[in-house]
C-alpha cells in the first residue's frame, strides 16, 4: 500500500461503536426523564418536557455523532468525520498529547493532536486494556502513524513515535500485553480519575528507559 493511501484508525469495531453509542443515548434518555420528574412535580407537563428536551436531546446528539465518527491517517494527515470533518496535520500540529481515560475498569491510551485552524483537536485512541488482555490498533496503522510523527519538526512527535515503534518491537517479539509500552504507560496513570493527561517530559523520561 502508497504511504499516502488512507489507513483507518479506529480501534473498536462499528458494530461495537454503534452498540456504545445506543446505550449512551438510552441512559442519557434515563437521566433526562428522570430529572424531568422532578422538575415535573412544582412545574407540571411542560416543566418535564422542557427538562427531558434539554437534557436528553443533546446526549442523544452526542451518542449519535460518536457512534458515526471515523478516523483515518492520509499521509501526515489524521482526519475525524462524524457530521463533518475535521482534519490535522501531524508535520504543523500545535498540541501532541498523551492522556489515559479510566471507565469501567479499562483503560485507553489517547494520542490527542490539534492545530490550524481553529485549533482543531482529534483523540486517536491507541490501546484499551482491562485487566491483563485488551485491544491495540492494528500493525500496520500504529507503523503508518509512526512514520508519520517521525517527519514533523517537534520533539514531542519524535518521542511519541519512538514510543510506537517500541509498541510494535514488543508485539513483534511476542510480548504479553503488560509487558508492552502502551500497557505500561497506561499503568502511570493515577486510579480514580476518568481522564489523565501525562506530561510530555514524563512520556520522554518512560520512552528513554524503554529496552532498545
Amino acid at each position: 500500500m502508497s504511504s499516502d493511501e488512507p489507513v483507518p484508525l479506529d480501534l473498536l469495531d462499528r458494530a461495537t461503536v454503534r452498540t456504545r453509542g445506543r446505550n449512551v443515548a438510552i441512559a442519557g434518555l434515563v437521566v433526562a426523564a428522570a430529572l424531568g420528574g422532578v422538575v415535573g412535580l412544582f412545574a407540571g407537563p411542560v416543566g418535564f418536557g422542557s427538562t427531558v428536551a434539554a437534557v436528553g436531546l443533546p446526549l442523544v446528539l452526542l451518542a449519535w455523532t460518536e457512534s458515526r465518527k471515523t478516523l483515518r491517517l492520509s499521509g501526515t494527515e489524521v482526519s475525524a468525520r462524524a457530521l463533518g470533518t475535521r482534519v490535522v496535520d501531524l508535520r504543523t500540529a500545535e498540541r501532541l498529547e498523551v492522556f489515559v481515560t479510566d471507565m469501567r475498569g479499562a483503560r485507553t491510551v489517547n494520542l490527542l493532536v490539534a492545530g490550524p485552524p481553529q485549533g482543531r483537536a482529534i483523540s486517536v485512541a491507541l490501546a484499551m486494556y482491562a485487566g491483563t488482555g485488551g485491544r491495540e490498533l492494528g500493525v500496520y496503522a500504529l507503523r503508518r502513524l509512526a512514520d508519520a510523527l517521525a517527519t514533523a519538526p517537534d520533539t514531542r512527535s519524535l518521542v511519541l513515535s519512538e514510543l510506537i515503534v517500541a509498541q510494535l518491537r514488543a508485539e513483534a517479539r511476542g510480548d504479553a500485553p503488560p509487558d508492552r509500552p502502551l500497557y505500561r504507560l497506561a499503568s502511570l496513570a493515577p486510579q480514580g480519575r476518568m481522564a489523565q493527561k501525562l506530561s510530555p517530559d514524563a512520556v520522554a523520561r518512560f520512552v528513554a528507559a524503554l529496552d532498545r
